[in-house]
This record gives structure tokens, C-alpha cells and sequence, in this order.
């Protein structure tokens, strides 16, 4: 049975005096509540596996979602969409895709729990999200030529309507998944609002670039062990015929996403901060190991010891006791239209 979860009573403790209840110096206990912000295209699946495998191996309890892989999205997450919720359930990891909702999460966990979240480029997560998402956005389906990607970004407010479906999926998409409006004016002062509450409510904001740098910090925060933060990447994107974005591209899906672009800066600039209070040369050191273990690791999957590294997601939340029904209703649609 899943170890006996704290009350989830109002939050007593901000992130900062959390972090600093649990820094480096001196000794730590391991934090076992957790609420992943999965973000998409962003080696998300890769934290999520490591999410999973720690709360198997301490029988921890999740909030799963009810009936799909996904709280809904992109709907607002509401506690109703969690599977066999309760009024008064607690739970020690939230980490399924979500619109964000903060009250509605924040009453599910623990008043200690450690809220985390990642990141991306935004240039290169529109680029990944535009050539992923693109056959579910009918947005794009307009679009006639070779490289549709910079066909849209050479006039993108011809193509682009934000209340198209799924077009959320087209701009801004990590200032959507954080649960802001992403068609905000850029110059808006909530728009620095709605990023100082992002820092507020998350204790660490990992960056996809830096991957085994954010691992290392995210160790440190939680009191984990080297061992339960090894990592395969999983759908990372295979080599593509289509061409990455050129350096007007790049500038032009920039300035498309000037949310992320702004959210993304100012949290590329607090995570280095981050390094250098952990100290550089403990960084270097911490990542060596890392990368050191994960090569070990890869050694001993070659002989098949490692099944729960290499296990899908929806296969994970399967063997977790997740209902997928309606997820493998949809996948069985989408094989039968060889979509």
C-alpha cells in the first residue's frame, strides 16, 4: 500500500524557506511529494520516468489521470479529473500533462511538497511543437509548401487564429501549460506579473538544454540519491529531412513566442544563479558523475536490467494502475486511420 500521505492543509512553508529547510549543507531527508508541471516538447517524459520510478520503488501515491494519459488538456486541471478522487484525497505525485491550475493542484499535495517545472528554447520548442502537433492543429493544414514551418513564420498572422483548434499549440505554448493567457501583449506588465508567480510557486525550473545540470539540482533539492535520477532519453525527436530553423527563422519564432521568449530568460538567468550558489566546480564534478552512471547504466540494459528505464509512458501508468481507456480508444482510431 502507498506510504501514509501528509494532510493536505494550506501550504505553510513559501519555496524559499522550503529550499533553504532543505540546501546542500548538513543533512537532508528525501522529499517524496511532488508536482511536475509537464510541459510538452520538452524532455518531459524523460523526468516523467524518473518521477515513476522513484514512486514505485518508495510506494508512493499518485494522481493519475482518470480514463486518458492527460488531466483533460487543455483544459484547466480540476482535482474532479483525478482517477477515484475524493473530496479530502492526498497524494504524494502529480506529474501528468496539464493545463496548470495552482489552487486546484495545490490542494491535492502536501503542504511541503516541492513544485517543479521545465523548459525550452522557445524557438526550438515551437519548431519541435509545430512539426509534432502540426497533423491536429487544422491551422497549418492551409499551408502548401515544402517547409511549412517558415512559410508560417514568414507571415504568421495569416495563418494563425487563436480561437482555431488547438492553436494554443502554435505560440507560447509554455506561458499556455503554466495556465496564462498565452495571446497576452507582450509589452503587458502581467506578463511579468504571471513570471514572478511562476518563480513564487516553483522551487526549481529545469532547462531541456541542461538536462544533466538541472538533474543535479533537482537531486540536490529533493535529498535524492545519484541512483534514482539516472535517465534514458525518451521521445527525443529522430533526425528529420525537414531543416532546422536558419537564424531569421530562429529570430522570426522568437519574436512569434515573445511570452516564452520572456519567461525562458528570465529563468535561463535565476537557473545559472542556481549553479553558481551550488558552486561551479561541484556542478562540473556532479554532472561527470552523472553522465559516468548513466553510461554504466547503459552497459547493464544491454543485457536487459533495466526494463522500468526503457518503459513508454503510457505503458509506465499502465503497470502504475492508470485507466487509459480513453487514450487507447484514440490510439486504435488513429492506427485504423493510419494517422
Amino acid at each position: 500500500t502507498p506510504e501514509a500521505a501528509a494532510s493536505c492543509s494550506p501550504p505553510v512553508l513559501e519555496p524559499e524557506a522550503v529550499n533553504r529547510a532543505n540546501g546542500s549543507a548538513g543533512e537532508c531527508q528525501p522529499r517524496r511529494n511532488i508536482v511536475f508541471l509537464k510541459t510538452h516538447k520538452t524532455a518531459s517524459s524523460t523526468l516523467l520516468n524518473i518521477l515513476f520510478r522513484f514512486g514505485q520503488k518508495h510506494r508512493l501515491k499518485f494522481a493519475f489521470p482518470n480514463g486518458r494519459n492527460d488531466f483533460d488538456y487543455p483544459t484547466f486541471f480540476a482535482r474532479s479529473l483525478v482517477q477515484d478522487y475524493r473530496p479530502g484525497a492526498c497524494f504524494n505525485i502529480i506529474c501528468n500533462h496539464m493545463r496548470f491550475h495552482y489552487d486546484e493542484v495545490r490542494g491535492l499535495v502536501p503542504p511541503n511538497a516541492i513544485f517543479i517545472t521545465v523548459l525550452r528554447d522557445p524557438a526550438r520548442l515551437f519548431e519541435s511543437s509545430f512539426h509534432y502537433f502540426g497533423p491536429v492543429v487544422p491551422l497549418t493544414w492551409k499551408l502548401s509548401g515544402g517547409d511549412k514551418l517558415a512559410e508560417f513564420l514568414q507571415d504568421p498572422d495569416r495563418y494563425y487564429d487563436p480561437n482555431g483548434f488547438n492553436a494554443h499549440y502554435l505560440r507560447n505554448l509554455l506561458f499556455f501549460d503554466l495556465g496564462y493567457d498565452n495571446g497576452l501583449d507582450p509589452g503587458s506588465p502581467q506578463v511579468q506579473e504571471h513570471i514572478l508567480e511562476v518563480e513564487r510557486r516553483f522551487h526549481l525550473v529545469l532547462l531541456q538544454e541542461y538536462f544533466d545540470e538541472s538533474l543535479v539540482l533537482l537531486k540536490d533539492l529533493l535529498c535524492w540519491e545519484l541512483e534514482d535520477v539516472l535517465y534514458f532519453k525518451l521521445n527525443a525527436r529522430r533526425d528529420s529531412p525537414v531543416p532546422r530553423l536558419s537564424g531569421e527563422m530562429y529570430g522570426r519564432a522568437t519574436a512569434w513566442n515573445m511570452l516564452d521568449a520572456h519567461l525562458y530568460r528570465h529563468f535561463n538567468a535565476s537557473f545559472w544563479r542556481k549553479v553558481e550558489a551550488f558552486g561551479q566546480e561541484r556542478m562540473a564534478r556532479e554532472v561527470a558523475a552523472l553522465r559516468h552512471a548513466n553510461e554504466r547504466m547503459r552497459t547493464i540494459c544491454i543485457d536487459g536490467g533495466c526494463r522500468r528505464m526503457l518503459t513508454p509512458e503510457i505503458q509506465y501508468l499502465m503497470d502504475l494502475g492508470a485507466n487509459l481507456w480513453v487514450t487507447k480508444l484514440w490510439k486504435f482510431i488513429r492506427d485504423f486511420l493510419r494517422w
